[in-house]
C-alpha cells in the first residue's frame, strides 16, 4: 500500500505543479502572489524528484543472479527518520 500512497502523492503533487505554472504564465498574478507560488513550485519539485529518486533507486536495486531477478533492500531516507 505504501506504493499507491507513494504514486498518488506523485502525481498529485505533479497535478498541482503543472496548476501552479499555469496560474503562472498567465502572468496576472500580483509580485507577493507570485513569489508565493513560486516558492510553491520549488517545493512541490522537490517532492517530485525525491519521489523519482527512490522509484530510480528500487529499480537500479534489480539484480540479476542465476537468471533471475531480484530486488535488494534498502532503507530509504524517510524509514531511517523514523
Amino acid at each position: 500500500m505504501v506504493r499507491k500512497q507513494k504514486t498518488a502523492d506523485f502525481e498529485q503533487s505533479l497535478a498541482q505543479l503543472e496548476a501552479l505554472v499555469e496560474k503562472m504564465e498567465q502572468g496576472d498574478l500580483p509580485l507577493d502572489a507570485a513569489l508565493q507560488a513560486f516558492e510553491e513550485g520549488v517545493k512541490l519539485t522537490r517532492e517530485c524528484q525525491g519521489i523519482l529518486d527512490q522509484a530510480e533507486q528500487k529499480v537500479q536495486m534489480l539484480v540479476e543472479s542465476q537468471g533471475e531477478l531480484k530486488t535488494a533492500p534498502f532503507t530509504s531516507v524517510d524509514a531511517e527518520g523514523e
